[in-house]
């Protein structure tokens, strides 16, 4: 920090920064990234994990546009490897070597090769004979540059009519043999020699727009272009920086068209003859010979903007606007669906084990595939007049063995090992037809023991324990029977036994969540043993059992009612899966959703809902890996994918026809397999398991700006530092729940909420949000685009055992939507109708209204909206509503900002105040006390349901700018008065001082605001002012788009600058602070700054002026 105007000054320094990655190197066996003005190094180890290396600074006011190391081996090798590191107009030299944490890499700086400013804008550097670097510099020039000593150039040229130059590649090792090839704003490639830079010797045409990057691979003489028209092509050049020709020995003529990115391509490399391209789409592309793609890796959440090769071991490097870096390893391609000519023609197919398919033809028989062998054996034969429609299988603990259901449709049931086909119990639980099957673990069971559910006709549900003995025909055990609530299509389709016992939970055909009793004490429970022919038990030799039915056992058993019922939670496509894991519920649906349950009591409670990844519409089954990963299993339009969430990618996607036909996935530490049903036989797809593709080195925030963030506060971990949780939100419809740590300078996404259908733009806080060994437990507000308010109680508590050494528990509570709401309204078409493009802009959390001891507690919010109106909104947590109580169109245009502050009288009474500030400079006072305590009382006394009241007239209007004011804070002093402090387009700061009249005779007639005194800073920055904090009464901070922090004193005189800092977060959005209290009673300030990153900076405070 820069500081000027007095000695006073305090000093903020950047501890955390989360920057777009415009940068990526190889340099041996470390990948070095470019964010923001760091060099972030990450040690490869072999075939292992990488791991992070240190971070340092290493540009002053840019950040980093390019890394480019010398040829060397690397710190594998024993070596140190110098890199030069570029943007702007500076230029620095980094040293890699050996002697980091565990023996890995370490960042330093070169002698001489601290940060430069060269007076002209560097656009490719290349390292030279002896150790110089030669420099592509703006207006196209070429320079040889000696970077060592104080720095001098050794030689220069310039290149006239090249044209403005976008990049640029450097070819050749000495000045004679030096050549440039730029890509240029008009969409073309000129290529000189630096010993002859009269004029470009060629120009390669072809882009219809402006080339973002280029590539040049010296050992095939090729060119590789990547341009804002979402093509790359590949030129023959020749060897550019070599031999005695002016520009190579190729002819120019462009060898490869490549279409496939949906947006800008920003950076593309040579692997061999075939381009690697990287773009705004997200996408990093792998091209063939005939201009296709080979291969699409997807995983970041926005624009690419930095891609790398490792020479060795093919390992490629992306890194974008999410501020993620992702390492990609080779991975073998996928293998064809292969056709298994099933014996007859399939009617349901299932895996028992990746290795074995079974397929249920249309005429009853069962036959079992080994893929190793290729050939169909017979299980059981067709069932004549009784064709069996349901099957289910499951492997048994051990994977040796598996369990096999089948269901007729006059309601007989059979039930063998698959390794002992003839060893078959047939059970009859129903008089019709057998509706659903699913088999479930339930906790206590044995190895060989598993619970089958059978839906039959009417809603019946019968839970049976399935013991299994080598030898012998499966032991059945009638365990419970439920009663499904009446629907059309009145089956189960999954269930699970949650791991604190006695409750069954299940999903229905309906789309509902269901949760029964259940016990499994020996004396409610009906066991059924062999019955040959009805009359004697069966020999363990005989091979085959029949019960005549499951009916005569089923009186001595309860026909038990749900307990708990979230009808339709799914939609009316069904339920697809439940899943237990930890003390959490998780369920599945053809919605595109999947949703986290809780137990309370005996009932359920939904959480939050997750939409995991674009199109995915159709979620089959969640499965939580050992590595702390969730694979989504689902369908993506005709094409059945396994996502994972932990790297947001794909790991398959296998075209199949769609879900509608029967199919099974199964996978093992070995083996992945997926068996489907498609013309008319049955296909299998069969890989065998390799390392994750994908390893996520930096992971991604967010994939557009972010517009706001708000600090929840601090946990404390043992044995780690205290980790600071901020929420943000962001354009790209998303709000994050993040960790920053001030030891490794990193930011760690604890939770993502994709509720939002449009950008979120603004986030409030309510309730107490204090380090502790118990956590943080808050309430979240979001709302942004689309006039949408979500709300969540945010939970976070230390947890060493986790990654992240925090985990965040997210519980939504409500929402709202405007138009919704108008949807509801009675006589609607009377009324001049909602806009619903109206975004919130602004959100502030009214204090003191939310109080215990009322049988309703009710929490009211303020929201800014750019229809011109504030809306005030009432929550009630327990019942789960928020509803508009109360609205203003005062402003008449749109409304920025909106905060909200309480007032204590001296003789106990409470006044709510609100002020708001829209487009013309203006900021209104209103006094909502009664519209407050009006809302409360209807509300209680119309159970949650009102009519929205008017706001009526502020009491106080102050021009305080000349257009829109983009910040806005409220800072009560220590006489009870009050400093608004505002910022506006014109980049000026106003504060005035207000007071709230006593009680008295002026009371009567209402509230009465007195402006005490006034400032204004006109010009105080060069750019939009979006974020202002009173931090005392005669301290104030201000952040611009000027990417300036300054630090005013407040006196008698106006506004004073006591320092200024240059952060690194382009077009700042927001600014949030707090106070830190240091062990030895001193006292920090802390704020973190939104926009194309994020960066948190801490300064101590500056000594209070004498009274």
């Amino acid at each position: 920090m820069n500081g000027r105007g007095g000695g006073d000054t305090a000093k903020m320094e950047s501890v955390v920064l989360a920057a777009p990655v415009t940068a990526l190197e190889f340099a041996g066996d470390v990948l070095l990234a470019g964010t923001g003005p760091e060099v972030a190094a990450f040690q490869l180890s072999g075939g292992g994990p990488a791991a992070a290396a240190g971070r340092r600074i290493v540009l002053r006011e840019t950040s980093v546009q390019g890394l480019r190391a010398e040829p060397g081996p690397g710190p594998g090798g024993g070596a140190v490897v110098r890199v030069a590191a570029f943007g702007g107009r500076w230029l620095a030299v980094l040293a890699v070597r050996r002697g980091g944490p565990g023996g890995g890499a370490r960042l330093a700086a070169c002698g001489g090769g601290a940060a430069r400013e060269l007076g002209a804008r560097v656009w490719e550097a290349r390292w030279a004979a002896g150790g110089r670097l030669a420099l592509a510099l703006g207006g196209g020039a070429v320079a040889l540059y000696e970077w060592r000593g104080g720095g001098c150039w050794l030689r220069r040229a310039s290149c006239g009519g090249a044209g403005a130059l976008r990049c640029a590649a450097l070819a050749g090792a000495y000045w004679e043999r030096l050549a440039l090839a730029a890509g240029t704003a008009a969409g073309t490639v000129a290529v000189w020699r630096a010993a002859a830079a009269a004029t470009p010797r060629r120009r390669l045409r072809g882009h219809r727009g402006a080339v973002l990057a280029l590539c040049y691979a010296a050992p095939r003489g090729l060119l590789a272009s990547a341009s804002e028209d979402r093509s790359v092509r590949l030129w023959a050049v020749g060897e550019l920086g070599g031999g005695d020709g002016d520009d190579g020995d190729g002819d120019g003529s462009c060898l490869l068209v490549c279409y496939g990115h949906g947006a800008r391509v920003a950076a593309v490399a040579l692997r061999g003859p075939r381009p690697v391209s990287a773009g705004e789409d997200g996408a990093c592309l792998e091209w063939d010979g005939g201009g296709g793609v080979r291969r699409a890796r997807r995983g970041h959440r926005g624009a690419l903007r930095a891609l790398a090769l490792r020479p060795a071991g093919g390992c490629l490097a992306t890194g974008g606007d999410d501020c993620g870096v992702r390492l990609w390893r080779p991975r073998r391609a996928a293998p064809a669906p292969k056709a298994l000519r099933a014996p007859e023609r399939p009617r349901s197919v299932a895996l028992a084990g990746p290795r074995r398919v079974l397929a249920l033809g249309e005429a009853g028989g069962l036959a079992v595939c080994e893929a190793a062998a290729g050939r169909w054996v017979p299980v059981l034969p067709p069932a004549a007049g009784r064709p069996r429609r349901v099957l289910a299988v499951t492997p048994l603990r051990g994977g040796a063995e598996a369990l096999c259901a089948l269901a007729a449709g006059d309601g007989h049931l059979l039930l063998f090992a698959l390794g002992s086909p003839g060893a078959v119990t047939e059970q009859r639980p129903f008089e019709g037809a057998v509706r659903g099957l699913s088999w479930a673990s339930r906790p206590g069971l044995p190895p060989s023991s598993v619970a089958l559910l059978a839906s039959g006709p009417d809603g019946e549900m019968l839970w049976l324990d399935v013991t299994h003995r080598h030898g012998q025909v499966p032991q059945v055990r009638l365990m419970g029977r439920y009663l499904l609530p009446p629907c059309k299509q009145r089956w189960h389709t999954c269930a699970a036994f949650p791991p604190q016992g006695g409750l069954l939970v299940c999903g229905d055909r309906r789309g509902s969540l269901l949760l029964f009793p259940c016990s499994s004490s020996p004396e409610q429970a009906a066991e059924s043993t062999g019955i040959a022919n009805g009359t004697s038990p069966v020999d363990k030799d005989s091979g085959s059992s029949l019960e005549p039915s499951c009916s005569a056992h089923r009186g001595a058993l309860p026909l038990e009612a749900p307990l708990s019922v979230l009808f339709g939670l799914h939609g009316k496509t069904g339920v697809t899966s439940v899943t237990c894991h930890g003390d959490y519920i998780y369920s599945t649906g053809r919605d595109g959703i999947y949703r986290q349950l809780r137990l309370q009591g005996q009932q359920l409670e939904v959480l939050r809902k997750h939409r995991p990844c674009k199109g995915l519409q159709w979620i089959e089954e969640l499965r939580f890996t050992l590595d702390g990963d969730l694979l989504v299993l689902g369908f993506h339009a005709d094409n059945f994918v396994v996502w994972s969430s932990k790297t947001g990618e794909n790991l398959h996607c296998i075209p199949c026809g769609g879900g509608h036909r029967s199919w099974s996935y199964c996978s093992s530490p070995s083996d992945e397999a997926f068996a489907f049903i498609k013309c008319g036989d049955v296909m299998l797809y069969h890989r065998q398991t390799e390392p994750c593709q994908q390893q996520v080195l930096l992971a991604s925030l967010h994939g557009r700006e972010i517009a706001c963030v708000r600090r929840l506060g601090a946990v404390r971990v043992p044995s780690h530092d205290t980790l600071n949780i901020f929420v943000t939100g962001s354009e790209d419809t998303t709000a994050c729940v993040l960790a920053l740590s001030e030891r490794t300078r990193a930011a760690v996404p604890l939770a993502r909420l994709s509720d939002h259908i449009s950008s979120v733009r603004a986030l409030a806080l309510a309730g107490p949000a204090g380090p502790g060994d118990e956590g943080l437990s808050t309430l979240l507000f979001s709302a942004g685009g689309r006039a949408q308010i979500e709300c969540y109680r945010l939970l976070c508590a230390g947890d060493p055992a986790s990654e992240s050494a925090v985990t965040c528990q997210v519980i939504h509570v409500a929402s709202h939507r405007l138009d919704q709401h108008w949807e509801r309204k009675k006589n609607r078409h009377k009324l001049v109708k909602m806009d619903p493009e109206t975004r919130y802009m602004s959100l502030s959390v009214v204090p003191g209204t939310s109080t215990k001891q009322l049988p309703t507690p009710w929490m009211f919010l303020a929201a800014a909206c750019s229809d011109g109106s504030v809306r005030v909104f009432g929550l009630l947590e327990a019942a789960r509503k928020l509803v508009l109580v109360a609205e203003s169109f005062h402003h008449q245009r749109c409304v920025l900002k909106v905060e909200t502050f309480l007032h204590a009288g001296a003789a106990g009474e409470r006044r709510h105040l609100l002020c708001s500030a829209a487009t013309d400079g203006g900021i209104a006072f209103w006094d909502i006390t009664g519209t407050i305590a009006e809302a409360t009382d209807t509300l209680h006394q119309a159970e949650g349901e009102m009519q929205p009241l008017d706001l009526g007239a502020p009491l106080l209007t102050v021009m305080a700018h000349s257009c829109g004011v983009n910040s806005l804070h409220v800072h009560e002093t220590r006489e009870g008065r009050y400093l608004v402090a505002s910022g506006s387009d014109d980049g000026s700061i106003h504060l005035c001082l207000l007071e709230v009249s006593p009680s008295g005779a002026e009371a009567a007639a209402g509230t009465c605001l007195q402006v005490l005194e006034r400032v204004a800073r006109p010009c105080a920055h060069a750019a939009h002012v979006t974020g202002i904090r009173v931090l005392r009464p005669d301290l104030l901070l201000s952040a611009s788009v000027d990417q300036r922090l300054t630090l005013w004193r407040r006196g008698p005189g106006g506004l004073a600058a006591l320092s200024t800092t240059f952060f690194h977060v382009p077009d700042l959005a927001e600014l949030d602070c707090w106070e830190v209290a240091e062990a030895g009673g001193e006292l920090r300030y802390c704020c973190v700054l939104c926009g194309q990153g994020l960066e948190m900076l801490c300064g101590t405070a500056p000594p209070e002026p004498p009274q």
